[in-house]
């Protein structure tokens, strides 16, 4: 004989705990996965469900994924997908090639000379450069930052060391008013007392090229100024600083500028005194003498 058929009431015992145990192996694996990768689910394991519920959730599971497996990858595919914060790198431009520092250079953010530059560059270091150039600048990538530096001085070859110059004896001659044949065209612009100095230094220092005179800016703009060229020549450079400070009262001075140093008659006890960065040997008086007569 078989066994005696369940009743109704045994029957569905067997069936809620069936499925009871069926919602578990879903659902558990599933929670435990949720803590494990730092999602904050909650499960309510206290209070057991209801009839209803266990044959709710029975019903609308299908054969292939639960509802509890549908809810845990639902709420994945949130966080990886929609409210995840993405982080967007910006491309660096395209390196063309390197070139070398024919001088130390200032290290700018943007191509301009605005505020206190970023760094300054030994001459001869070499620069990645990406062959753009804005208002005189060319752009460079420097530890994987996009910076600027003044493109005048960026050249293909390593400058070679320049030989330690000798230094010049100041001469002894006095203040002369012969013509100078260096430079005449600038005397049309300079004030009376301006082409006495170009007259005297180009009679002491024959060896002297090239002079600049009027043009419109700073000290050069009143015609009281005269720019001494000597480019590499630091020696003879020194030469005439020291010169024209020994014939500051003659001459009528009012300052005397090289290499990034400022000497005036009025605070002459004080020597020569540096001057801020400007940006350039040019601009830094390292390869002329600016000198200037009171206004």
């Amino acid at each position: 004989m078989g066994d005696p058929p369940l009743s109704a009431a045994r029957h569905r015992q067997v069936v809620e705990r069936a499925t009871r145990a069926r919602v578990r192996r879903l659902v558990v694996p599933a929670a435990a996965a949720t803590v494990l990768t730092g999602s904050a689910v909650g499960l309510a394991v206290a209070q057991p469900w209801s009839s209803d519920q266990v044959q709710q959730a029975a019903h609308q599971a299908p054969a292939s994924i639960s509802a509890a497996d549908n809810v845990y990858l639902a709420d994945r595919v949130d966080q990886f997908s929609r409210s995840t914060q993405r982080t967007t790198m910006k491309a660096l431009p395209k390196v063309t090639g390197k070139q070398y520092l024919a001088a130390p250079l200032n290290v700018w953010a943007t191509p301009h000379e605005k505020g206190k530059p970023l760094d300054v560059l030994k001459t001869a270091s070499t620069v990645d450069v990406t062959g753009v150039q804005r208002h005189g600048f060319a752009q460079i990538v420097l530890d994987r930052q996009v910076r600027w530096v003044n493109a005048s001085y960026l050249q293909d070859h390593k400058p070679q060391p320049k030989p330690k110059p000798t230094a010049a004896a100041a001469p002894t001659g006095g203040i002369t008013d012969a013509p100078c044949p260096v430079s005449s065209s600038i005397e049309s612009g300079l004030l009376p007392d301006a082409d006495k100095v170009y007259r005297a230094v180009c009679a002491n220092f024959p060896q002297v090229q090239e002079y600049g005179g009027y043009r419109p800016d700073g000290e050069h703009s009143h015609g009281q100024a005269v720019d001494i060229m000597v480019y590499g020549d630091s020696g003879t450079g020194q030469a005439i600083a020291d010169w024209l400070r020994a014939h500051a009262s003659e001459l009528n001075l009012y300052d005397v500028i090289w290499q990034q140093h400022i000497w005036t008659p009025e605070r002459s006890s004080e020597g020569w005194r540096l001057m801020p960065d400007r940006g350039s040997p040019t601009a830094n008086h390292m390869d002329h003498v600016h000198v200037a007569v009171n206004y």
